[in-house]
């Protein structure tokens, strides 16, 4: 029977002349376009600079800035009105000015006070710029005073661990797992039983003898199958077009993958048992699809939110999902790095596959 019902879904998904080209070309889309997109480091900040001393050692700070890969060199302006001027036209981000006297300064043993003001609209951005000025002025600072009192520079040691390139595509595709089994596993899902509703065909399989159980399961059986083919495509192409490689275990990958399509598979089967229209099925999904990824830390750390938001991480499946998966994908992690994880996961998907098998009204 279990058979019979698994032959006629696979049937449906090859007959729909959509669906088959959505499954391939989605996962491709997105890993192919996302983690280029998707990086929260800030870069491009137009910075210009009002130099007030105009000596050989206000021109090297200059250069320096010029030279950051963060920033645009948006030129020199005479006066910080110039300047701020420039900012309110939104042709500059920070402005740079250094004081009158600043070689001087810097000779008699003295720290000169250099002026950052940063566009603040946007916060992240204003504070970053205002960080980066920052730290390249006092570098500079650090090093010019040190070679005048005639003593070595401080120096610094610092160890990066597991990505030491500083690569923020290292820390997002692991995550897009997650962004595309949702999107795939959930809303197709969803949409099933709602569009059989539609059409008629599930008052044919209500008067048969299959059970409730069997049902669900030729339901969710493809999905599972949807959900390891975007795993080895998102695997094949971090590697193929990044270079990036999975450090741990892949079947921790593949099963830390099974668990949560279990969870969204079964999640769409009940938003479309307790759905009379695919309108109402879609619109219920997305609303707990935003609620679940913008909760999970997938684009934000979650120990910067409210507490009251941070205690939602310990009820949303996508948190536990990102932040196993980077554990095993970024630091190598085995099992036991990811237990807790894996048991949570586990506990979310049985539940749901549970609801969804009591939650599918079938007449008998």
């Amino acid at each position: 029977m279990l058979h019979s019902l698994l032959q006629k879904e696979i049937l449906q998904i090859r007959r729909n002349p959509f669906l088959p080209r959505l499954i391939i070309f989605f996962p491709i889309v997105i890993m192919c376009v996302l983690p280029w997109i998707m990086n929260q480091e800030v870069k491009n900040i137009r910075v210009c600079v009002v130099d007030n001393d105009r000596s050989t050692r206000s021109q090297q700070l200059v250069h320096r800035i010029e030279a950051s890969r963060y920033f645009i060199f948006s030129g020199q302006k005479t006066t910080y009105r110039q300047a701020l001027n420039d900012i309110e036209r939104s042709k500059a981000d920070a402005v740079v000015v250094v004081p009158p006297h600043y070689s001087r300064y810097i000779t008699n043993g003295h720290q000169p006070q250099v002026l950052i003001a940063a566009n603040a609209v946007n916060g992240t951005k204003g504070s970053m710029a205002t960080a980066y000025l920052s730290q390249i002025v006092s570098e500079e600072l650090r090093v010019k005073s040190s070679s005048v009192r005639s003593l070595a520079p401080l120096t610094f040691h610092s160890s990066i661990l597991y990505n030491k390139h500083l690569n923020y595509k290292v820390f997002m595709i692991p995550a897009l797992f997650a962004l595309v089994m949702m999107l795939m596993c959930g809303f197709l899902p969803a949409l099933n039983i709602v569009g059989e509703k539609e059409a008629g065909t599930i008052e044919q399989m209500n008067v048969t003898p299959v059970s409730k159980w069997t049902f669900i399961m030729a339901k969710l059986i493809p999905y599972w199958v949807i959900a390891l083919f975007i795993v080895t495509v998102c695997l094949v192409l971090s590697w193929a077009v990044y270079g990036i490689t999975c450090q741990g275990p892949l079947w921790l990958i593949y099963l830390l993958a099974m668990l949560l399509a279990l969870f969204f598979s079964s999640f769409g089967l009940v938003v479309s048992n307790y759905s009379d229209t695919m309108q109402q099925a879609i619109f219920v999904m997305w609303f707990f699809v935003v609620c679940l990824l913008l909760l999970s830390g997938l684009f934000t750390p979650t120990r910067s939110m409210p507490h009251w938001a941070y205690l939602t991480t310990y009820v949303n499946p996508m948190h536990y999902f990102i932040d196993a998966v980077r554990t095993v994908f970024v630091r190598g992690g085995n099992f036991n790095n990811i237990a807790h994880q894996m048991l949570a996961l586990a506990g979310f998907a049985t539940l749901m596959g549970t609801w969804a098998i009591v939650s599918y009204k079938k007449n008998s």
